[in-house]
């Protein structure tokens, strides 16, 4: 198969949805030539997940999206806070559980943009159009019929739906990024631990053009109802006339989809809101299911799991879709490096040692948010650890990598810490501070994507050092002086120090991933800099 396949690309992509077109994009930016199958004829048509936090938008920032998605996010902006109230008329018994997002403005030290409520129905078209303007290939109605692996690279046998025509793909890698009840998952044969299944919900998509009368200036991300016996979660689509709710669904107790129907759906989104005669004309429905589940193996080896396939987690807190776009762009670079032949292949198996622990301690955290919060048909099981954990904000962006492709990282570092701070550790993502560069205000986060960054104190011979590397290896590494004068590359903004905010002093360096995450650290002056950073590289890209 390999020497007849139809088509030869470097990676195959299945799954087109929110993390499979992530993929797409994040792999565009690399210059990898990729194919996309995704087995529905488009993108999502349902407005499922929504919150997009503040690390994932920095990784579209830096991949020219961000403008796209805040203007498909338009119809969302400025709506933030999760409401919980037996009724939406009476507000004597409403409960903010978090009244902003982010109240002190604690978020702009430590990143250059912010949080984005954007429904999946809008973002993945985004996602399609921005990976296609850089010359991805996508086909939507494309099954994924079977693959098997050698060596050297994946075949595979890939579907038109519209025609029935099957296609031989090769590739030397495949991304699966085919959702929680994942195909090629089951394939290989990977299992899962966790809790399973959680909860059920049957999200319901409806028309109402007088329940914006009956919210006034009440405004929210969701709404948890807790009426008893007419339970469930609002969530506004576009804060005039479109609407979802998500209604408990017990199939443990013989409850079906088809028991589902419009007049119940009425009934009980009339009742859950407090308004008996309240116009509701319903669109559409898709059940849910809340879950938690990560996988043993990110992956066998030339096949890699990403998103659902990888983990399933609880909504609350929309840790899923961002832990899963997170995969992605993790693994983006690394594949990219070892096309490229800067990194040895072991370079890919940092993925799972990097990734997997912090999906585990995601997950666990967002089936306690989800406790926290009693979202609507969810018991927690006894046996489930409660009480708070680590914030939203500390758990979005806080995490770190103890292990994998790193030098000096922390072992016995917690991959989620207590609280937020960003002080250039290696295993961390890299502190934001603000830059000029050539006349242009940058953030440093806008340095790192597509190549290492080795930064240093004017005057220091660490910038040689690194020219003198890229050179000799290979490898993708831009070197930049930072400071306060005019000699240097860039040019640290007001008061700002960078060595205060790396925990270093003048004669040190720092050398940062395509990824943003801190590889190594030397914090002051070392013998031999071109040797040093030559062997800190070398063992990062795992090259013998």
């Amino acid at each position: 198969m390999e020497d007849n396949a139809d088509v030869r690309v470097p990676v195959l992509v299945v799954g087109g949805s929110l993390v499979g077109l992530s993929t797409s994009l994040f792999l565009s930016r690399h210059g990898v030539r990729h194919l996309l199958v995704e087995k529905h004829s488009g993108t999502s048509p349902h407005p499922r997940g929504r919150g997009i936090n503040a690390r994932t938008m920095e990784l579209f920032r830096t991949a020219g999206a961000e403008r796209a998605i805040r203007q498909a996010a338009s119809v969302l902006e400025g709506i933030e806070g999760i409401l919980q109230a037996r009724s939406l008329t009476d507000r004597s018994d409403h409960n903010w559980l978090i009244k902003s997002i982010d109240p002190s403005g604690a978020l702009a030290r430590f990143s250059p943009t912010g949080w984005c409520l954007c429904s999946q129905n809008n973002i993945e078209p985004v996602l399609a159009a921005q990976s296609r303007a850089q010359g991805a290939e996508i086909r939507f109605s494309t099954e994924l019929m079977s693959f098997d692996q050698d060596a050297t690279g994946v075949n595979a046998v890939v579907k038109d739906r519209k025609t029935g025509e099957h296609v031989t793909v090769r590739s030397d890698f495949l991304i699966a990024a085919d959702g929680p009840r994942s195909p090629v998952r089951e394939a290989l044969r990977i299992p899962q631990t966790g809790n399973g299944e959680l909860f059920h919900n049957v999200s319901v998509t409806f028309r109402s053009e007088r329940l914006v009368e009956v919210l006034d200036d009440l405004r929210f991300i969701v709404c948890y109802l807790m009426r008893p016996g007419a339970d469930g979660a609002l969530l506004p689509v576009d804060n005039q006339t479109q609407w979802v709710f998500h209604a408990p669904w017990h199939p443990d107790q013989g409850e079906t989809l088809e028991d589902f129907t419009d007049e119940r759906c009425v009934n009980q989104i009339r009742e859950a809101i407090g308004v008996p005669d309240l116009d509701v004309e319903i669109g559409g429905k898709a059940p849910w299911h809340a879950a938690e589940r990560v996988a043993e193996r990110y992956s066998t080896g030339r096949v890699f799991l990403a998103g659902d396939a990888a983990h399933e987690m609880c909504p609350t807190g929309a840790f899923g879709s961002n832990t899963g776009i997170q995969d992605a762009h993790n693994l983006a670079w690394k594949i990219a490096a070892v096309l490229e032949g800067s990194a040895g292949i072991e370079l890919l198996d940092t993925y799972e040692a990097e990734r997997l622990p912090v999906a585990r301690a995601t997950s666990e955290r967002a089936s306690a948010r989800s406790a926290e919060h009693s979202h609507p048909g969810y018991a927690p099981p006894p046996t489930m650890g409660g009480g708070p954990g680590s914030g939203v904000l500390t758990t979005a962006m806080g995490y770190c990598y103890p292990q994998g492709a790193l030098v000096g990282a922390e072992p016995a570092r917690p991959v989620i810490p207590e609280t937020l701070k960003m002080t250039g550790a290696t295993g961390t993502r890299a502190p934001h501070m603000w830059l000029t560069r050539a006349g242009e205000r940058v953030s440093t986060l806008d340095l790192y994507e597509c190549s290492f960054v080795l930064l240093s104190g004017a005057g220091t011979p660490w910038q040689e050092a690194a020219e003198q590397v890229a050179e000799e290896l290979p490898a993708r590494l831009d070197a930049y002086t930072i400071g306060s004068g005019p000699d240097a590359d860039l040019v640290q903004e007001g008061e700002a120090d960078w060595t205060e905010v790396h925990r270093m002093n003048a004669e040190g360096a720092v050398l940062v991933r395509p990824d943003g995450f801190v590889a190594w650290r030397s914090e002051g002056a070392v013998a031999d800099p071109r040797a040093t950073l030559y062997e800190v590289l070398s063992t990062v890209l795992r090259r013998a």
